[in-house]
């Protein structure tokens, strides 16, 4: 059986922690800064875990992570 091919949007975005878990950056911190509060686009900057509803439809797409 041939392997699976991994979505490589999906591939590009994620990243496996040491513990096995999926980060994600934050959202909203692109474009249309200007009328966002300072405190807005402090909080929005770093990194996220990606929630335990979206593992099995990422797991899906990238197989091999």
């Amino acid at each position: 059986m041939p392997k699976m091919k991994s979505h490589s949007g999906t591939k590009k975005r994620l990243k496996r922690t040491a513990s096995g878990k999926l980060t994600r950056n934050s959202a909203n911190q692109c474009h249309l800064m200007s009328h966002k509060t300072p405190k807005q686009n402090r909080n929005s900057r770093g990194t996220e875990t990606v929630s335990n509803s979206d593992l099995k439809r990422i797991k899906h797409q990238v197989p091999y992570l």
